[in-house]
């Protein structure tokens, strides 16, 4: 495999079947529905992913998965992330991965693009060792997760008023409060502006895009739909972002993800966010989905305390990054 470059191509729809094969062999699970979502979703946006293949005489070798997302973490610049690397068993120890690395990262300079971000679990250690010899190192952003199960404990009246402001950058409260007292209801297509409305409140800037994107993502790209917005006083007041994935980073297992939480800062002391959270619990746990994810950075200090007082605890994953200026 001296030339690589004769050996890469753009992944193309009819290799979904390779792509797929490759990927239960090595995990001992299928993903099909995780991969055809995702390659639907690249011929529909082709601008916002780079699926690369890399093949020899036989048939396919390997394939990277990656998605081009801005706004994340409330950041403006363009990120690859990292979904998914696969390659033949017969043909792992060498190079195959490291190849299609170097292809991803020709292709986002060449977008001015200059960082590429992933997950790994940390007794996953060759895939780890991966990242590591692909120069990944550290990024400076935990992951948390939780059980699904439901979250029903309620608050005094007294402590209403006593809860920590965690609106910024999203959330409002530590202190779990009844769903029933803040209406919570599925997130709709209509929703967006207002959406876009709070996230600007609590980040000074717009970023409509993003949440352009994000909506077109959860509402017909994720395996089930369980956003949801919080009302009061007859207007949206919060919102939660969520996609249950069936095989991002390489997981076999359903998970939710959130990718998302606001609250309009003139109801921070009102509960909201621990209300979205305890009515998406109560959602989750019909659907029998196993566990919620999500990943949070260091600097978002209200927020990691919000998702400590609902029950959130450090994964055993590391987020990645890899800068390629």
């Amino acid at each position: 495999m001296t030339n690589s470059t004769e050996n890469i191509r753009m992944l193309a729809a009819e290799d979904l079947a390779q792509v797929i094969e490759i990927d239960e062999k090595n995990t001992g699970r299928s993903r099909k529905d995780f991969f055809e979502k995702r390659i639907k979703a690249a011929l529909k946006y082709p601008k916002d992913f780079i699926y690369i293949a890399y093949e020899d005489g036989t048939g396919l070798m390997g394939y990277l998965l990656a998605r081009l997302q801005t706004g994340e973490f409330g950041g403006s610049n363009t990120v690859a992330v990292l979904d998914d690397i696969g390659v033949r068993q017969n043909a792992q120890g060498k190079g195959v991965g490291h190849h299609l690395m170097d292809e991803l990262t020709r292709i986002i300079r060449e977008k001015n693009i200059h960082e590429i971000r992933s997950q790994a679990d940390w007794p996953d250690r060759p895939v780890l060792n991966f990242f590591g010899a692909s120069g990944f190192e550290l990024a400076p952003r935990y992951i948390y997760r939780r059980d699904v199960n439901y979250l029903d404990r309620k608050i005094a009246e007294e402590d209403e008023n006593q809860e920590m402001d965690f609106s910024d950058p999203s959330g409002d409260g530590s202190a779990a409060l009844s769903r029933d007292k803040i209406p919570c209801r599925s997130l709709t297509q209509e929703d967006l502006a207002a959406i876009i409305k709070i996230d600007r409140k609590i980040m000074g800037f717009n970023r409509t895009s993003y949440y352009d994107r994000k909506m077109e993502e959860i509402l017909t790209e994720s395996g089930i739909r369980v956003s949801l917005v919080a009302e009061r006083d007859d207007h949206v007041v919060g919102f939660i972002m969520v996609r249950v994935d069936f095989g991002e980073f390489g997981r076999a297992e359903p998970s939710a993800i959130i990718d998302s939480l606001g609250v309009d800062p003139a109801y921070a002391h009102n509960n909201v966010g621990s209300a979205l959270m305890s009515q998406l619990m109560a959602n989750l746990a019909v659907l029998r989905t196993d566990e919620v994810r999500t990943e949070v950075d260091v600097s978002q200090l209200a927020l990691t305390g919000f998702l400590q007082s609902n029950g959130f605890e450090p994964a055993q994953s590391l987020s990645l990054s890899k800068k390629t200026l």
